[in-house]
């Protein structure tokens, strides 16, 4: 697996797994229900980011190779950690913007 390739998985595995995440989460909210943001975020992250990696594999004719069924796991993980800062990191920015320009108005 290639560094360019790599980042590509990377990125798009973070993001629907934020996404992915972010639904669930309201999905429990809305349900009265208590929930684990990084368990749901690992168990989204597995499935995104292994699956999405096979995929990759099969349609790129990649072989099944020990190391890159290791850099799959390690996508996993990967994709795990990129959808847990990613997304809350991405929502406290647009809170911080709203809440400047609110001061900006009252002011």
């Amino acid at each position: 697996m290639s560094i360019t390739l790599f980042i590509t998985v990377l990125t798009i595995g973070g993001l629907v797994t934020a996404l992915l995440t972010e639904a669930i989460k309201k999905m429990y909210v809305n349900m009265n229900k208590d929930y684990s943001n990084n368990v749901i975020a690992f168990v989204n992250a597995f499935v995104v980011g292994t699956g999405g990696t096979a995929v990759v594999y099969m349609l790129m004719g990649i072989p099944w190779t020990v190391n890159n069924v290791i850099c799959m796991v390690l996508m996993t993980v990967a994709v795990w950690i990129a959808s847990m800062l990613g997304f809350d990191k991405v929502l406290q920015t647009v809170q911080q913007i709203a809440n400047l320009s609110n001061k900006e108005k009252v002011e």
